[in-house]
């Protein structure tokens, strides 16, 4: 051991453990972790600062990233060049701060990951929304401390008017704990502090009715509420973020998945790479070209899909599979008083407050000892013109400045501040208009000081001062909210946010499907030619047209026999006029089958209802089976069986009951058979089901079936040509199941074959859509009760070689709705009279 050393020995375990402490205390405070009073990390703190002092602000021309780079290096953070230019590139971006703080003129890198030029070509300067970070930041507001040579002073913390941790969010991997902390909507961050000054004993739950959900800086859907509730409550939460998107068809029918919205800190091209390779391994099905169709008006990426998938199902895939569904886990650990902190929403905004007051309280300070100074002086000015000529004669007398500022504090009683102020005061002071303004600055400093000092008395005066400034940068700055927030199904259901009104279903032949409320269709009298309704090929037309509400379940069933399900409010809404989209991208029905019969339903989930409710199916051949709703109260995506299809016929209708109906089913020779639905048991699903008319010949079918349970009801039949009338039901015979049935209307080559039949009262309309897409609606009570064998009236005039498609009832517009609006439909008288004297004696056909 050499002469002077002195060894001391130590454990190994405590000098490691101590110094690995040191170490990790230092990551923490000074590089990891933000300040929870401006929501800064040290390195964007001094390049604020740093920009700041070179005189970058937003009006002031840019300056190389080289030079501000080197300006925060030389002065404030000595660490490698790239943390700093990496840094304020970062603070440039606007798809990574939700509000940039930085603004950057050159290449400053893209959400396809590209990194920004290198820092001798790009410029920047402070974005105007930054020197709000700074405002005050030269009246004492904050601590200077020593920075890392003791050769200048740095801010310890910016005074921060804009409540940039909620803002703007941070991220960062201390030693042994991390932050993630998620960026928000200053207008809702700003209600939200506004709502805490007015209430600090406001809950969490309160809170959240002004801040509603992060506020992603490339917008997207915020997914399920769970995840934000729990962050905002306890400071950890799991936020699952999608893409936003929706459908469209290209110029060749093809649907497209077009994407325009992506979740926060996705690589757009990395994510569109990684796809392509799931599509090209088989991973994900349906897609036959992905295009990035993207631009500086904004994001767009195409997925094509293949002729015979379904939208909803590949985006679902793609939801499952890429990053257009990723999560966001919010973990808001920030610095109170240097120490790190997990904090919820409630204690985010109390300490920004708790700063924002002190900034408040040591800017009034400094402002009112300057006030007083300057007050000081000016009291010192207006005793000299009070005094002038001794003033005068004194300073003339003095043989130096040392001498006349002595004689002026001895003769007058001056401080030294006045007299060394009243030596260095212009000679123009002295004018009587020069008096006049120092009277009127000493009155207005005076006031200003009485102010200064209410609001260091007032606590109450303070919080309503940061209430005001806050309020202004929200009407300055504030802005829409850019990610919408979708409740999935764990948190609510969705139709709890959508009102159960009325709606018109319509399906058309070749499978399209919308739905259109029910107030945009409007009455018109009996014989009117009708309004234009869907438009459609020319060799489409609407098949099937009903009234549900957007809360029903709707139970299509197929020529395959098979059933599926589908909630109304999930159908696209249209006018009048749209086409609606296929119903096989709704759907996962398969290619070959086609729907044959709806239903409405209000529930499958009350066991009352399914175990007393039925579902009566019947056939083009005559064939009817009965079965409990109950084994159709179970919705599966790839439908179940619903009935056995024999060979050559197909599903016509199906109708619910309660048990206890009357049934009439309806041939299109003009004949129709009546019988009890006790006589037709209860079946499985997946049974036959036994005869219910005899058909005429090979060329006859059932075009309908009603089943009634009310004895006042009218039957109300259609021809192909237009013509129809009202029956009471009593004139129909009840009969045993299988008879050939009577004659419901006298069919001829003028009126057409029997096309539908419908039971009706005088409180509802009819709605008549034709192959052509004309509409009409109808009062019911317009048309005469007749007899069965009759002919009828005309209810539509059709055009030469048009039809009709599709009859159904709604219910009856209200009195002050029928007026019809100028120019929206034609009105003609009918020309048709009731049926001649021949046809109401015409002999009925009966077994």
């Amino acid at each position: 051991m050499a002469e002077g050393e002195n060894i001391i020995p130590i454990n190994i375990e405590d000098e490691m453990r101590g110094a690995y402490i040191d170490y990790s205390m230092s990551v923490i405070i000074s590089r990891a972790l933000p300040d929870v009073r401006d929501g800064l990390k040290p390195v964007h703190r001094r390049v604020l600062y740093g920009m700041s002092e070179l005189g970058l602000s937003y009006n002031r021309p840019y300056k190389k990233s080289a030079r501000i780079v080197g300006e925060v290096l030389g002065k404030y953070h000595p660490h490698g060049d790239s943390s700093v230019y990496d840094t304020m590139v970062r603070m440039a971006q606007e798809w990574s701060l939700r509000y940039p703080l930085v603004d950057g003129q050159g290449n400053f890198g893209s959400v396809d990951g590209d990194s920004a030029a290198a820092m001798r070509y790009t410029e920047a300067r402070m974005k105007e929304i930054s020197s709000e970070m700074l405002a005050d930041l030269k009246k004492n507001t904050v601590d200077f401390v020593p920075n890392f040579d003791d050769s200048l002073k740095e801010p310890s913390v910016l005074p921060g008017k804009i409540p940039n941790l909620l803002v703007n969010g941070s991220a960062g991997i201390a030693v042994g704990m991390a932050t993630n902390m998620a960026p928000h909507n200053l207008t809702e961050v700003i209600n939200g502090v506004v709502a805490y000054i007015e209430n600090p004993e406001i809950t969490v739950a309160e809170l959240m009715e002004h801040i509603s959900a992060p506020d992603f800086p490339t917008g997207g859907i915020i997914y399920g509420y769970d995840g934000v509730k729990k962050a905002y409550e306890t400071g950890r939460g799991r936020v699952v973020m999608r893409a936003k998107s929706h459908f469209e068809e290209n110029k060749s029918g093809r649907e497209m998945i077009v994407v325009t919205e992506i979740p926060y800190q996705v690589n757009k091209a990395s994510m569109i790479e990684k796809t392509a390779e799931l599509v090209n391994d088989k991973k994900i099905e349906g897609i036959s070209t992905i295009r990035d169709e993207s631009d500086r008006r904004g994001i767009r990426i195409v997925y094509e899909l293949k002729k015979d998938a379904m939208p909803d199902v590949v985006l679902n895939t793609l939801f499952k599979h890429t990053q257009l569904q990723t999560s966001f886990s919010i973990n808001n650990v920030a610095l109170v008083k240097g120490k790190p902190r997990t904090l919820n929403l409630y204690e985010l905004i109390k300490y920004y407050v708790r700063h924002r007051h002190e900034v408040v309280v040591r800017r009034t300070e400094f402002e009112l000892e300057e006030a007083e100074k300057r007050l000081h002086i000016l009291e010192g000015y207006l005793k000299a013109l009070d005094n002038l000529d001794e003033v005068i004669a004194l300073i003339r007398s003095s043989k130096d400045g040392d001498i006349a500022r002595l004689g002026l504090m001895e003769q007058f009683d001056f401080s030294e501040v006045q007299a060394k102020a009243i030596l260095d005061m212009r000679l123009q002071r002295l004018t009587g208009l020069e008096r006049e303004k120092l009277q009127l600055e000493y009155d207005e400093v005076t006031k200003q000081v009485t102010y200064l000092k209410e609001v260091l008395a007032s606590e109450e005066m303070r919080m309503g001062i940061i209430k005001d400034e806050l309020v202004e940068l929200r009407d300055k700055y504030g802005d829409e909210r850019r990610s919408e927030i979708e409740m999935n199904a764990d948190d609510l259901e969705i139709e709890d946010l959508i009102p159960d009104e009325e709606m018109i279903i319509t399906i058309s032949k070749e499978g399209y499907i919308k739905r259109t409320a029910l107030r945009e269709y409007r009455q018109q009298g009996r014989g009117g030619v009708g309004s234009r309704g869907a438009a459609s090929k020319s060799d489409d037309y609407t098949e099937h047209l009903f009234l549900a509400t957007n809360h029903n379940y709707l139970l299509f069933f197929t020529n395959a026999g098979k059933v599926y399900w589908l909630k109304v409010f999930r159908l696209p809404e249209g006018s009048k006029t749209s086409k609606g989209r296929p119903l096989q991208n709704m759907i996962e029905i398969s290619p070959e089958e086609n729907v044959q019969a709806v239903i409405s339903v209000k529930t499958l989930t009350d066991p009352d209802y399914v175990n007393n409710h039925y579902l009566v199916m019947c056939t083009e051949k005559g064939i009817i089976k009965k079965t409990t709703l109950e084994a159709y109260s179970r919705p599966r995506t790839s439908g179940i069986a619903a009935i056995n299809i024999n060979e050559g016929d197909k599903l016509l209708n199906v109708s619910m009951t309660n048990g206890s109906s009357d049934i009439v089913v309806a041939a299109k020779s003009g004949l129709a058979i009546r019988f009890p639905e006790e006589k037709v048991r209860a079946m499985g699903r997946t049974a036959t089901g036994v005869k219910a008319i005899t058909l005429q010949g090979d060329q006859d079918k059932v075009v309908g079936m009603e089943c009634i349970s009310d004895p006042e009801t009218t039957l109300l039949v259609v021809s192909e040509k237009g013509y129809g009338k009202r029956t009471a039901i009593e004139d129909y015979r009840i009969t045993n199941r299988g008879g050939k049935g009577v004659k419901t209307m006298q069919v001829t080559e003028k009126t057409g074959s029997l096309m539908a039949i419908e039971t009706v009262t005088d409180a509802e309309d009819l709605m008549i859509i034709t192959k052509s897409g004309i509409t009409i609606r109808m009062a019911v009570e317009g048309l005469r009760v007749m007899g069965r064998a009759t002919q009828g009236v005309k209810l539509i005039r059709l055009n030469d070689g048009d039809e009709i498609s599709s009859v159904e009832k709604v219910n009856a517009l209200e009195k002050e709705e029928e007026i019809l609006e100028e120019g929206e439909v034609l009105e003609t008288p009918s020309t048709e009279t009731e049926n001649p004297s021949a046809e109401n004696t015409a002999s009925e056909e009966e077994e």
